[in-house]
């Protein structure tokens, strides 16, 4: 299997952090993201959305978004599940994993690609409302996970998940490439990162 990513591209690292705590191997194949690389007509018959991850498989076959990815790598290898062990924890996973994409993954990519990098390589016109809308959204989600953080050890539960991937993810490429860190001040969102970024599969 190949994945086709960049390097500090969020959504690759949590493919790649899914498989690796799977045992499962993949092949990086890192493209030229700025370069336009996902627009050209081979990639777009990879995926027509133009986007990264991409996981190609031995007979050709690709599959993209990133969920969609992970859910394929959770079939070929169940153990240790991140996905949900039953109908009650699949379903609290799926709700506060849904809450990590659509209320953080979210906003923070609206302070990203409205920001001063984005802006400087000529990719869209950066709206400054936009940006910093996301990024007020940003941050308040940040202490509503500090609250939540402080009744459990990981996102969705005792156990660490697919959310905790998606969460962590997204969080550092805001930190290192959005200037979007949560406050010191937030201890409990603070111990949680502590936790899940010393797992040995995290920073390979």
């Amino acid at each position: 299997m190949k994945l086709y990513s960049f390097p500090s591209a969020p959504n690759p690292r949590r493919v790649l952090i899914f498989a690796a705590e799977k045992q499962l191997q993949i092949e990086v194949v890192n493209i030229d993201l700025r370069g336009g690389e996902t627009k050209r007509p081979e990639f777009l018959q990879k995926n027509p959305s133009g986007k990264i991850p991409v996981l190609e498989l031995v007979d050709g076959t690709c599959i993209a978004e990133t969920v969609a990815i992970c859910r394929y790598l959770e079939s070929l290898a169940p153990e240790p599940n991140l996905f949900g062990r039953d109908a009650l924890e699949i379903a609290l996973i799926e709700a506060h994993h849904r809450h990590i994409e659509f209320e953080l993954h979210t906003n923070i990519g609206a302070a990203w690609v409205n920001g001063p990098i984005v802006a400087a390589a000529g990719l869209v016109e950066p709206i400054e409302a936009q940006r910093l809308r996301g990024a007020g959204l940003t941050r308040k989600y940040y202490q509503r996970m500090d609250k939540e953080l402080a009744e459990r050890s990981f996102v969705a539960g005792e156990r660490f998940t697919v959310a905790d991937i998606s969460a962590l993810c997204m969080i550092d490429f805001a930190a290192a490439m959005v200037d979007l860190q949560p406050d010191s001040s937030l201890e409990h969102l603070w111990a949680w990162h502590e936790r899940v970024s010393q797992r040995a599969n995290v920073n390979n």
